[in-house]
C-alpha cells in the first residue's frame, strides 16, 4: 500500500501532465477537497467538495481550467496517514499570465489506501502575479 506521501506525490504528478482520470481515481468514494479551505470564490459555501461527481467538477472548473500547475514543495512532514507538503504553486493561464501562492498542503489516506483528505491552506491576498 502507497504511504499518503506517495499518493499526495501522484495527485501533484497527474495535475502537473492534466491527467484528469489518473488525478481523479486516486480519490476515495468519500473523500473531500478544500482548496482553499473555508469560503472561497471556489466554494463559496467553504464546504469542501465531497464525493466523486464534486471534485470532477472542481478538477473541471479549477485545476482544468488553467494552462498548467507547476508545484515546488520544499517540505514534507509524514505523520501516519497523512502528510503536510509546504511548498509553492505556480499557476499559468492561457495568454501568458502567471501566479504563485505559498501555502500548506495536507493530504489523509483512507483505509482502504486512497487520498480522503486533500486540504490546502494558502490565502488569496498572498497569491503574487510573475513575469
Amino acid at each position: 500500500m502507497s504511504s499518503i506521501r506517495d499518493l499526495s506525490q501522484a495527485s501533484m504528478a497527474a495535475v502537473e501532465a492534466h491527467d484528469r482520470e489518473v488525478w481523479l481515481a486516486l480519490f476515495a468514494d468519500d473523500a473531500v477537497v478544500e482548496d482553499p479551505i473555508g469560503p472561497s470564490a471556489f466554494d463559496p459555501e467553504g464546504k469542501g467538495h465531497r464525493g466523486p461527481e464534486a471534485i470532477a467538477n472542481f478538477y473541471d472548473n479549477v485545476i482544468g481550467a488553467n494552462e498548467s500547475i507547476k508545484f515546488d514543495i520544499r517540505q514534507s512532514f509524514l505523520c501516519g496517514d497523512e502528510v503536510a507538503n509546504v511548498g509553492v504553486i505556480r499557476i499559468s493561464f492561457a495568454g501568458g499570465s502567471a501566479v504563485e501562492v505559498d501555502g500548506v498542503y495536507t493530504y489523509r489516506r483512507s483505509p482502504d489506501g486512497k487520498i480522503a483528505a486533500l486540504r490546502a491552506f494558502w490565502e488569496a491576498a498572498a497569491v503574487r502575479p510573475v513575469a
